[in-house]
């Protein structure tokens, strides 16, 4: 049985949309034809990779859908067959549905490396900035050390770790988790240094202090007060470490430390195209660097309008 909404709340959500609209990010992003743009952009890409099994013409996955007599097929609008729009790439599959699959893939990936490094680096700033001391010594001494060597040779050695202590059986099933967790574990420094300067001053806040003075244990103070008012930063940062973890994984997959190249991703269908970028089979690999470039600039741009939009400073 259904009931039908109230005056109220019929009149409650034109209010709820104006006020989204009137408020400070509201207002700027409204204001912003760039930061729109690069939202549609993004959660069309966020869709396409959700909905890939159901979009896509054909799935590279199954061998039944796979034949290698339809193998490097130009696009249909270069003069190829008329059932591949983006053509074919060496082992037949079609590469409208590959990039689908393996921009899924991607964003899979960044997303997960992301949240792991988030975590992790949200977890160690706060501690450090809170409690101070040998910890924050130590913690801050190891992110200083880690950020003088290139975050993408810091994950291909921790790839590489990974990849060497599991059995020859596992590796290709589990390469995926072995690169999130090379390019997490590459990025929390970044996001610890961001985090540690904003308990530093949280910390000093009156209700931190009245917080301490009814006698809450620190970790609940961390936990309630001080974690809850230094996230606006990390999810900016986390926006713009999304594009770096999407560009990680295709560098790592392009160098063949990434997933295996049976396993379409943005990077593995890079890497297999400009191998036969000079014998004329351009689109193998154009087509999956252009969705790499649209993506990684988008997410960018979007990244850009949320630091300026939730900077005090510039409103």
């Amino acid at each position: 049985m259904t009931t039908d909404p109230t005056p109220h709340q019929v009149a409650s959500r034109p209010r709820m949309w104006t006020r989204i609209r009137e408020s400070d990010i509201g207002y700027s992003f409204f204001r912003s034809p760039f930061a729109m743009v690069a939202a549609a952009v993004t959660v069309a890409f966020l869709l396409a990779a959700a909905l890939a099994p159901w979009i896509a013409p054909y799935n590279p996955f199954d061998p039944a859908q796979v034949s290698l007599w339809d193998g490097k097929l130009p696009p249909s609008f270069a003069g190829g067959d008329e059932r591949y729009f983006l053509g074919t790439d060496n082992q037949g599959r079609d590469l409208w549905s590959t990039i689908l699959y393996g921009g899924r893939l991607s964003i899979i990936i960044g997303l997960a490396a992301v949240f792991f490094g988030m975590t992790l680096g949200v977890v160690l700033g706060v501690v450090a900035g809170y409690l101070g001391g040998w910890v924050d010594t130590l913690i801050m001494r190891v992110a200083d050390v880690q950020l003088t060597i290139p975050g993408i040779l810091v994950a291909i050695l921790i790839n590489g770790v990974g990849q060497i202590m599991l059995p020859q059986e596992l590796r290709a099933e589990f390469s995926v988790y072995v690169v999130i967790f090379a390019i997490g574990l590459s990025d929390w420094p970044q996001f610890a240094r961001v985090t540690r300067g904003a308990a530093l001053v949280e910390k000093e806040r009156e209700y931190v202090q009245a917080a301490r003075v009814i006698g809450l244990p620190g970790w609940l103070i961390m936990w309630r007060h001080v974690l809850p008012n230094v996230l606006r930063p990390v999810l900016v940062l986390a926006t713009i470490g999304l594009a770096l973890a999407i560009i990680a994984e295709a560098t790592l997959s392009f160098l063949g430390q990434g997933v295996p190249p049976t396993t379409p991703s943005l990077g593995t269908l890079i890497r297999v195209g400009q191998e036969f970028m000079f014998s004329g089979l351009w689109w193998i690999a154009f087509f999956p660097a252009l969705t790499l470039v649209i993506l990684v600039f988008a997410v960018n741009l979007l990244g850009d309008w949320m630091r300026d939009a939730l900077n005090p400073k510039l409103r």
